[in-house]
């Protein structure tokens, strides 16, 4: 039986960590025993994890990295505070340098350079070694594996980093795994040298648990709402594109559409900004933030229309959500868009604007038929990927087949 590690954050509200839950439960534990590196034991998806894995225990100086500096400094942890300190200042100068709009990337990056000579490392040695979030410096650097595999949940054309850091850590890694092919193609484009390590696996979902829990805890205030109910389940964010849909819901009420209500099911860093734009445009009856849910589907199952207004994505699981439950959908045409939506079939694909939006949904508000359509298409075709697990066990055992790494990817 091999010995498998899988390194991830914690599990905390989102798309990664629904995936990585949904992965867990269809892992095939009577093979492979399963240790499971959380950095920190915390989230509402906690109560979620399987039995079958084993959680190892939490790391002090792996947890900081859902502390804040303040919180680090007064518990005296001054060498890691030191390091997140130095890392946003330098992200800092080097947003406001290259003019980037978003240089947290550039700070998670720096984050782990600094703090590097503070971790400790994982004593047992693995067969296989499976970091699932980016960045991947814990894998690659404080855990000793025969093989080890990383995973690309993003758009990376869509994103600014330190490349020679993040080829160095890239280097370190057998195989990397994308979550759709517009994923796998826009990280080839950018690191080209890596096209004979990726695959391609689909996000995990479980039909029988979406729909099972999109019946319970119904909210009885949103069910009431008469009004047609769009539903954003996103990270508050500038990547989910939340203050674009904001801004679209004003230009739709300006044009009389009145009987237009947006929910967004979700929490993060631009929560305040959102708040305040949405009193300036005088939209706190119709713009509703619904805050952190563990359990979402209630609210996509009741929606009128799923909208995903984000400016980049890898492939948004919620998306995938919303499809299974058979709502019309809309998205913004982000570069990866196409591996997720077959525009006009199974959902529309939109401008990345306010304006853009506002048109999109005008465009099903005023056209019924279609959006009925949209959702019919969804509940007729499956959109479940369980069992695709074959493409990870086969990156796995490779070697134990006598197949060479190149071979394995041509035929998957």
């Amino acid at each position: 039986m091999k010995n498998i590690l899988i390194a991830s954050y914690d599990l905390e509200i989102g798309g990664v960590e629904r995936s990585l839950i949904s992965m867990l439960e269809q892992f095939d534990y009577e093979n492979y025993s399963v240790d499971l590196k959380l950095y920190k034991h915390q989230g509402d998806f906690m109560p979620m994890l399987t039995n079958k894995v084993n959680l190892l225990k939490e790391v002090p100086e792996y947890a900081t990295f859902r502390k804040s500096i303040v919180t680090l400094l007064k518990e005296k942890n001054y060498s890691i505070a030191t390091s997140r300190i130095l890392a946003k200042l330098q992200a800092d100068i080097i947003g406001k340098i290259k003019r980037i709009s978003e240089p947290g990337y550039y700070q998670m990056q720096l984050m782990w350079k600094y703090a590097m000579p503070f971790l400790p490392e994982i004593e047992k040695e693995y067969d296989v070694a499976i970091s699932y979030l980016w960045p991947h410096d814990f894998v690659a650097e404080k855990v000793k594996a025969k093989k080890k595999i990383a995973w690309i949940h993003t758009d990376y054309s869509a994103i600014e980093i330190d490349e020679v850091r993040d080829i160095k850590v890239w280097s370190k890694f057998d195989y990397i795994v994308a979550v759709s092919d517009a994923c796998k193609n826009a990280f080839i484009r950018k690191y080209p040298e890596f096209k004979y390590e990726l695959i391609v696996l689909e996000n995990l979902v479980s039909y029988d648990f979406i729909q099972a829990m999109s019946t319970v805890d119904v909210p009885n205030q949103f069910i009431t709402d008469s009004r047609f109910k769009i539903v954003t389940v996103a990270r508050l964010s500038h990547a989910k594109g939340i203050d674009m849909a904001v801004r679209a819901l004003k230009l739709l009420k300006e044009k009389g559409y009145e009987e237009i209500a947006w929910y967004v099911v979700g929490y993060g860093g631009d929560e305040a900004k959102l708040i305040k734009l949405i009193a300036d445009l005088e939209l706190d009856k119709d713009f509703i933030l619904l805050g952190k849910k563990s359990n979402p589907y209630p609210y996509i199952q009741a929606s009128d229309l799923y909208v995903q207004p984000s400016r980049y994505e890898g492939k948004a699981v919620t998306v995938t959500e919303a499809q299974v439950l058979g709502k019309p959908i809309l998205i913004t045409n982000y570069s990866t868009s196409g591996s997720q939506i077959e525009n006009g079939k199974n959902g529309l694909i939109c401008e990345m604007s306010s304006f853009g939006i506002a048109k999109g949904i005008e465009n099903l508000y005023l056209n019924r038929q279609k959006l009925k359509s949209l959702s019919d298409y969804n509940r007729k075709y499956s959109f479940v990927y369980e069992g695709k697990l074959t493409k990870l066990y086969d990156c796995i055992e490779v070697e134990t087949e006598g197949l060479q790494k190149n071979e394995l990817i041509g035929a998957i």
